[in-house]
């Protein structure tokens, strides 16, 4: 037993502890509690929608936003809503994933392939695990035939432009600002543009925008985590 003990207390020195301590380091306190706070409202809201559950606001928060509709905000916003297609989406990962690559940062531009190919796939399968059906209030300007929780856009654009803001910020430091700045008009236009068009429930973007957040953290502490291990390596061979 006391064998074990000693055992168990080396591993948590020597291995687990520093790799807490890192996270913590790396994130800070108020980014873990952010996670700790869109895991427990995506807990409560995701089971809510499991047993069928509904959500009296969001009705009443489309309804009021519907009142401000007209052709020319029509036009914006299904122009907005766009820069979450998989038709704009796609090809810009592609286009970014080359440019990482040729600036030979290859690190970024894996765990960006990883990031996106993720959300992709948390979209995907949890739309078909929950199964909800989209508003019907009104006659929209396009046309959506999946399920609608949670948000596909809402989620696709925080872990898209949310991780892009980060790695670009990281390499173009002078830029920070800048870059998180236009993220968060992005992410907050896009997921703003799905209640407008009257395809998403209000609960629906906040779901997306929390699984997004939570996946770009894990992509985010992966990212760091090997650029980490790449200098300690480099220390080594160059000691």
């Amino acid at each position: 037993m006391r064998k074990l003990l000693d055992h168990l207390a080396d591993l948590w020195t020597k291995q687990i502890n520093p790799r807490v301590s890192s996270f913590i380091a790396f994130f800070s306190i108020v980014w873990l509690a952010v996670c700790i706070l869109a895991t427990y409202v995506l807990a409560e809201l995701s089971d809510e929608v499991l047993e069928r559950e509904a959500f009296a606001i969001d009705r009443h928060i489309l309804l009021f936003i519907h009142q401000f509709t007209s052709p020319a905000l029509d036009a914006v916003f299904v122009g907005i809503t766009s820069l979450g297609d998989p038709r704009t989406v796609v090809p810009l990962t592609v286009f970014i994933f080359c440019f990482l690559w040729l600036k030979r940062y290859r690190t970024e531009a894996k765990v960006l392939a990883l990031d996106a190919a993720g959300g992709a796939v948390l979209s995907y399968f949890l739309k078909l695990a929950f199964s909800k059906e989209r508003p019907q209030l009104w006659d929209s300007a396009i046309n959506e035939i999946t399920f609608s929780y949670p948000s596909g856009h809402a989620l696709g654009s925080m872990v898209l432009y949310g991780f892009l803001s980060y790695v670009f910020a990281s390499i173009y430091p002078r830029y920070a600002k800048a870059f998180y700045a236009v993220a968060a008009l992005l992410i907050t236009a896009i997921g703003l543009s799905r209640l407008y068009l009257g395809v998403h429930w209000p609960t629906d973007i906040v779901a997306g925008y929390c699984i997004g957040f939570l996946w770009i953290s894990i992509c985010i502490t992966l990212l760091r985590l090997r650029k980490v291990k790449k200098e300690r390596e480099l220390e080594r061979n160059s000691a």
